[in-house]
């Protein structure tokens, strides 16, 4: 059970990692503007917005990531609880304010699904 907790908390991690680098860097290319549907002239207008966006998408990993390599078994879980709870809030947030529901299934189940199994352990 312990390693797929680590899996499931990897894989949220990862996708935020891929966030900030879309928010961050690919947010005005065509890849980035494709990904999330914008015209041109918005995504250069936005620009700074997203990459603040991807910055703090870049904290949640982190904080995930160190839940990984905490060597105290408390203190790591209490980070996980707090990061994966922090990335299911965002999710939610996200789909509510943008009316987007595919960001709940993208963001927070994934982190809900790590969650639950760390509760379950």
């Amino acid at each position: 059970m312990e390693i797929l907790q680590k899996i499931l908390i990897g894989f949220v991690a990862l996708e935020h990692l891929y966030f900030l680098v879309l928010e961050m860097f690919l947010w005005t290319k065509p890849y980035g503007r494709r990904a999330f549907g914008l015209q041109k002239d918005f995504a250069e207008s936005t620009k700074v917005l997203a990459a603040n966006q991807g910055l703090y998408n870049g904290f949640l990993a982190a904080g995930l990531i160190w839940s990984l390599l905490e060597t105290n078994i408390a203190f790591a879980q209490a980070l996980q609880y707090f990061f994966l709870a922090c990335v299911i809030i965002a999710g939610i947030y996200g789909a509510y304010s943008t009316k987007k529901a595919r960001l709940f299934y993208v963001q927070s189940v994934p982190a809900i699904i790590a969650l639950a199994v760390i509760l379950m352990n």
